[in-house]
């Protein structure tokens, strides 16, 4: 099972394309109970640990494993949310451009 650093580390690896986002999201695993905070507002995407205080545009909520998956390019961004495996708080419409740009790798 991945863990928050892995999570974060996967992110990292794709901070130049995650940079045209534009927006913060919090993804809230459900398992593990860690947050991690994509904040992709200023010039360069910081992803760092939160907590479920932590302001976002957009929460996700979903499993460790479901967001390695979907990191990877193994798991549809919609076939997750329509299948219940990923909760989408806040925007859709951030969701949705995060999934594009996780679909343009």
């Amino acid at each position: 099972m991945a863990d928050a650093e892995a999570l974060m580390a996967a992110m990292r690896e794709k901070a130049a394309v995650l940079r045209r986002l534009g927006y913060r999201i919090r993804f809230d695993l459900t398992d593990t109970g860690e947050s991690v905070l994509l904040d992709a507002s200023g010039p360069e995407p910081e992803i760092g640990p939160a907590s479920e205080a932590t302001e976002a545009d957009t929460v996700l909520r979903l499993t460790a494993e479901n967001l390695s998956k979907l990191m990877a390019g193994r798991l549809s961004p919609m076939l997750a949310f329509s299948t219940g495996r990923l909760r989408v708080e806040g925007s859709k419409g951030v969701a949705l451009k995060l999934a594009s740009l996780l679909d343009e790798e």
